[in-house]
């Protein structure tokens, strides 16, 4: 039986090879879009109500910070594993709806606003480093987001295909010193993958016509 992880990778390196074989210099959309920050959703600060727990936005709420908002319904956020049960229950206390898990750990919930919200549980050792510093990394919104090498590393180990497709974006769109810090990071908790994250940052570079960076 295939496991989550094996999954993963073979996803990964699927398109990988393909983004290789097809992709063209500067094949992307205009620097000046790609170089956009909006925040025109306005999602919901649940520091009021998580507080003192610390908490981080992810999906497509933190990529914004990284790279061209896109549309959403939803509202990913990460905590500590460990925190899991006060989570639930301030979530509860403030009138969320419990509507069920998510299969990589954490629970689905309805705002009392009709926002579906999705509480992701980190279990690996780098989430307590990666919810300290999203602490004073805001957006224009001023909510936490996770710092772009964490955040890299939470969509690399999913390796959806929407996560490859937004870390082919951030990363092109990154400067050589935050690059170096998602490297760091790679080198300490993902020494298997720092391959595949030199490719996704080559097809980031190539799409950005900027291939040199890589």
């Amino acid at each position: 039986m295939t496991t989550t992880i094996e999954s993963a990778i073979l996803t990964r390196r699927t398109i990988i090879d393909m983004a290789r074989r097809r992709q063209r210099l500067g094949s992307g959309s205009s620097r000046s879009f790609l170089e956009e920050r909006t925040a025109m959703t306005q999602w919901p600060d649940l520091t009021p109500v998580l507080a003192p727990i610390l908490w981080a936005v992810a999906g497509a709420a933190a990529t914004r910070l990284y790279m061209p908002e896109r549309s959403t319904r939803d509202l990913d956020l990460v905590i500590e594993s460990r925190d899991t049960q006060a989570v639930t229950r301030k979530l509860r206390a403030a009138g969320f709806t419990l509507l069920g898990s998510l299969s990589i750990g954490g629970t689905r919930w309805q705002s009392p606003q009709g926002i579906p919200v999705a509480v992701i549980a980190g279990a690996e050792p780098w989430w307590p480093l990666a919810l300290q510093a999203a602490q004073s990394n805001r957006d224009a919104q001023g909510l936490p987001v996770l710092p772009l090498p964490y955040l890299a590393l939470m969509k690399f180990n999913a390796s959806r295909t929407i996560d490859l497709g937004d870390l082919t974006h951030m990363l092109g769109l990154a400067d050589a010193a935050t690059l170096a810090q998602v490297r760091d990071l790679f080198h300490q908790f993902a020494p298997d993958g720092l391959e595949d994250l030199k490719s996704l940052i080559a097809l980031g570079k190539l799409e950005m016509d900027d291939p040199g960076a890589a």
